[in-house]
């Protein structure tokens, strides 16, 4: 997205233990077909293998790692494709958004019932 209104940026989350969380700028066509939901923003690369088929898997992923993006030059995320994670996090991000972890999910609040709150509970009890 460094410079192009046509590209979005995905930040890849896997499991390696070099914590790199690679991010690359993808064209709308393909970061549609890895988001397909209305404001979805969050994919499990397992979702994406049951959902295409091998040949539209190789083409969406054709030239997909060969140039990350330098880390300070992205101007924001526009979502998290996880990579082998799915039966760990799904459970966080029931609607495929990353605001599903606004509130309890985060650890800001305890239950799940809450409205969300905007300030971690840690900081609001800074100010009593």
């Amino acid at each position: 997205m460094v410079g192009d209104s046509k590209l979005k940026n995905i930040q890849i989350i896997d499991e390696a233990p070099n914590c790199a969380y690679d991010i690359f700028s993808i064209p709308d066509e393909k970061y549609d077909i890895i988001f397909p939901g209305p404001g979805q923003n969050i994919e499990f690369i397992e979702n994406i293998i049951e959902r295409l088929s091998d040949l539209e898997s190789e083409n969406l992923f054709t030239d997909f790692w060969v140039d990350p993006v330098v880390k300070s030059d992205v101007n924001g995320i526009d979502g998290i494709l996880f990579y082998k994670l799915r039966e760990q996090k799904a459970k966080f991000y029931p609607n495929k958004k990353d605001s599903d972890l606004d509130g309890w999910a985060r650890g800001w609040i305890s239950d799940p019932d809450a409205p969300p709150v905007n300030t971690p509970k840690f900081m609001r009890n800074l100010f009593k």
